[in-house]
């Protein structure tokens, strides 16, 4: 019987720079042939692209296109039957090509459901989960962002080691670090040392024993170290407690809704984050992703945002025969489609 390909699964929330990752590991396969499963919340597929956008070349130097399938139909943690099992049937049958599947989930995501779909037996005799990664934005810990104040947190798990949640939000980011075999911790450098220390005081008291966090710039980090954990994650997931164990399905909060914006009008970029800082300030929206149409710029504009921090890189040119588009994807809670246009002036 062929060896099982390992599969390595990449979470964390939303905008803690997952592609950024997985396009590191992507560029630099060491010969490794990868597959990539890509889980986004909502109907364009951004990162998709991003991924495709790496130059990937064999030894010879001829350009490689990576095996990248998208997902975006909702949350691999409630799709799994409806998309992930016949993605992974189909790759299953090429496993002679592949040497080991990196998959991204949604920011969204709950990583327990996914990972209970390799005990199938469509599944498991073909593949298993090496390892989880779960990516953190260490600046948005910091700065509250996602789980309140950490002094104050801190001081309460002291306490209480039961500490209720307030935010579905909280919980479904615990149940990521819950899951863990490992944490990257990115952004660290735009914070200062005492605030990485209350960063990692707060991770200790999350992270199962055993579990490291290490910091993680741009995504660049050895293979060597994200790969080949052998912890056959779906057979011990018992030891991995979550917040949804006992529920019967899982729903996201229904307040939390995804916009897509297509358009063929550039923008200026000073403006347009002008324009996207201001749409912040009045709506919730966690994470904007998206490419834009520069007016006489012959590259693709990538723009990332996550809460109101708003980072803009150039990734290629244009293509000869491609329509100049500007397509962003906004996410956040109850949000409308007329504000958004209007802040863009569409």
């Amino acid at each position: 019987m062929a060896a099982k390909i390992p599969v390595t699964v990449i979470t964390g929330f939303l905008g803690s720079g997952k592609t950024t990752l997985i396009r590191q590991q992507l560029q630099n396969n060491q010969g490794k042939r990868i597959a990539v499963l890509v889980n986004e919340f909502g109907e364009i597929g951004i990162d998709g692209d991003l991924l495709r956008s790496c130059k990937v070349c064999d030894e010879d130097g001829v350009e490689v296109m990576p095996n990248i399938v998208e997902l975006t139909n909702g949350c691999l943690c409630c799709t799994v039957q409806d998309e992930f099992l016949p993605t992974m049937q189909e790759l299953l049958k090429r496993r002679d090509q592949i040497d080991c599947i990196l998959i991204e989930t949604s920011g969204l995501a709950l990583p327990k459901p996914l990972i209970q779909a390799f005990k199938w037996q469509e599944i498991r005799n073909g593949a298993t989960v090496d390892g989880v990664i779960t990516v953190v934005d260490c600046e948005a810990i910091a700065n509250g962002k996602l789980v309140g104040d950490l002094d104050a947190l801190n001081a309460q798990r002291q306490e209480d080691p039961n500490l209720d949640h307030e935010t579905p939000i909280e919980e479904l980011f615990e149940d990521q670090l819950a899951c863990a075999d490992l944490v990257l911790l990115t952004k660290s450098d735009l914070i200062d040392a005492d605030a990485q220390n209350k960063v990692h005081a707060w991770l200790k008291q999350e992270l199962r024993q055993g579990v490291k966090a290490i910091a993680c710039d741009q995504g660049k980090i050895s293979s060597e170290i994200l790969l080949g954990f052998n912890a056959a994650v779906e057979d011990n997931l018992d030891s991995r407690p979550s917040h949804h164990d006992h529920e019967e399905e899982h729903d996201h909060d229904d307040d939390i809704n995804s916009i897509n914006v297509i358009t063929e009008q550039s923008f200026e970029p000073s403006q347009l984050l002008a324009s996207l800082k201001q749409a912040i300030a009045d709506q919730e929206i966690y994470r904007i992703k998206g490419f834009v149409n520069v007016p006489n710029k012959p590259m693709r504009m990538v723009l990332q945002g996550v809460g109101d921090r708003l980072e803009t890189s150039y990734d290629r040119l244009w293509l000869k025969d491609e329509v100049r588009q500007t397509r962003l994807v906004f996410i956040g809670q109850s949000l409308e489609r007329s504000q958004i246009e209007s802040a863009l002036s569409l």
